[in-house]
């Protein structure tokens, strides 16, 4: 039976392309399942070796050594430690040892064939699996090319280098028709090893295969002189890419756009049609939404902190558009202030110029009250400092003592009794807050509402990674590290400082 044993090994291995292991271990488990099943009122376990060279096998019989206080869950399988040493003395069994006892070896028959046809199969899928997942982790997440072969229930099949890959129904792009036969290019999205779900996942529609798609097309992104720094797309219709570069002597849009359109033309091709609007990144934040909303012009932008019931805070960015503009703005079905919004990451509202004017005045009305009330103050007061750029109490604590004097009617005196009165009110919150600040100063940059990853990139290099690093920097050592203007820098320290007076 050795010699059928071996042949089996090798019709099979040279077959399915498998290493010999593979269908050895396969026959192993089906002669130790022929094995256990000699033994009906029995829950042996049992184990098989085959010698790879002679085919020869011997078969044992498994015990697991425990404890002589514990209960035995199997007994078939299970032996007290005391009870070994009196079966088997020689062995000097412990507590955990899986003791071999050779038994008498189940012949390679009709049952061990069929059972040994079921594992070798199951083994094979396992190998195949592993063999594709060997072969394409390396590209998960880049563009793949590949031959469509069939349709499955909403789905596409496509042949990636003799690999099964599946685009979902959710990967494609909508209305595009993908025939038997075409040559597409995708994003390997995922590379599963599991047997749920298809192995390689495959999308049209990821924002990263926008990326590599421009990456591809553009050497200026390839080298690393232009830099990809965010992406939004309605997949088939429109898409948003923002790009910047630090030589001042590229223009980043205009690589991206190509002579006559050549390589964004490429790009649109290769996602049926897909318009995109190649935007430069800013900055600034709202600098950066005027870019993003084009081509509509924005009269007015103003950024309002909107905090809920809960006490959760949002940001928002309203912004004006020239009266009868308002649809062109929104977009069809919103999806012009979607994508802007996707792309800067910032919540916009578009608003008609007086609809804006109307909010303008309300929320200014809502900082004076408020202002009037913290620091007891009346409202004329209250509009100086709002008008000074001074909206909320921490604002004011927080400023320089010479800048508040350059406001209209501000003396020392006057200067220092807002200043403390602010202080006294922050003081009074940080006693009914339950947040404890230590642990989330401790908290990467990205914690820091507001923070864009140019900052935390500029902020790293210089050695600072923490919220409270940030916090504890002075206005213009924050303007020295990345170039950006007093008053967001004012503004970004302040709000890193928050949790400080909270608990």
């Amino acid at each position: 039976m050795s010699k059928e044993l071996l042949n089996i090994v090798e019709a099979v291995a040279n077959e399915k392309e498998v290493d010999r292991s593979v269908i050895i271990e396969a026959l192993e488990a089906a002669l130790a399942a022929a094995t256990r099943k000699r033994y009906p009122d029995a829950e042996i376990d049992a184990k098989v070796i085959i010698n790879p060279r002679t085919g020869e096998y011997k078969s044992f019989r498994l015990w697991t050594i425990v404890d002589d206080e514990a209960i035995l869950e199997n007994p078939d399988a299970e032996m007290r430690e005391s009870v070994a040493a009196i079966e088997f003395p020689d062995a000097q069994l412990q507590v955990g040892d899986v003791h071999e006892v050779p038994i008498e070896n189940e012949p390679f028959g009709r049952i061990s064939a069929q059972q040994a046809k079921q594992i070798i199969i199951q083994k094979l899928r396992e190998a195949e699996r592993r063999k594709v997942y060997d072969q394409f982790i390396a590209d998960e997440g880049t563009l793949v090319h590949g031959i469509v072969r069939r349709h499955e229930r909403g789905n596409v099949i496509v042949d990636i280098n003799g690999a099964e890959a599946t685009i979902l129904r959710d990967g494609m792009i909508p209305r595009e028709t993908l025939r038997v036969g075409d040559r597409i290019r995708g994003y390997l999205a995922k590379v599963n090893l599991e047997m749920r779900g298809p192995q390689l996942e495959v999308s049209r529609v990821a924002p990263e295969m926008l990326k590599q798609l421009f990456t591809l097309e553009v050497p200026e992104i390839g080298t690393g002189i232009i830099e990809i720094m965010g992406v939004a797309r309605a997949p088939g219709v429109r898409a948003k890419i923002a790009v910047r570069t630090f030589d001042p002597r590229i223009d980043p849009v205009g690589a991206c756009v190509g002579i006559r359109a050549s390589r964004v033309q490429g790009v649109m091709n290769e996602l049926a049609g897909e318009c995109i609007d190649v935007i430069l990144w800013d900055e600034d934040p709202e600098t950066y939404v005027r870019k993003a909303m084009a081509p509509v012009q924005i009269v007015d932008t103003a950024i309002q902190t909107i905090t809920n019931e809960s006490g959760e805070t949002r940001r928002v960015m309203h912004i004006a558009v020239p009266e009868g503009k308002l649809p062109q703005a929104v977009g069809r079905g919103g999806q012009n202030v979607r994508l802007a919004s996707e792309l800067t990451g910032w919540e916009i509202n578009v608003l008609s110029e007086a609809e804006f004017e109307a909010l303008q005045n309300a929320v200014q009305d809502s900082q004076e009250q408020t202002l009037a009330e913290v620091l007891n103050i009346d409202n004329d007061i209250a509009e100086r400092l709002i008008q000074a750029g001074y909206t909320a109490p921490e604002m004011v604590a927080y400023a320089e003592h010479d800048e508040l004097l350059t406001i209209e009617d501000f003396d020392a005196e006057t200067v220092d009794a807002l200043q403390a009165r602010a202080a006294d009110y922050l003081l009074q919150q940080a006693f009914v807050a339950e947040v404890e600040p230590e642990e989330e100063m401790q908290l990467p940059l990205e914690n820091v509402e507001g923070i864009d990853e140019a900052t935390i990139a500029a902020l790293q290099k210089k050695g600072l990674h923490t919220q409270e690093d940030l916090a504890e920097l002075a206005v213009d050592e924050l303007v020295t590290y990345t170039g950006m203007d007093k008053e967001r820098a004012s503004a970004l320290i302040l709000k890193a400082r928050e949790p400080w007076f909270r608990g």
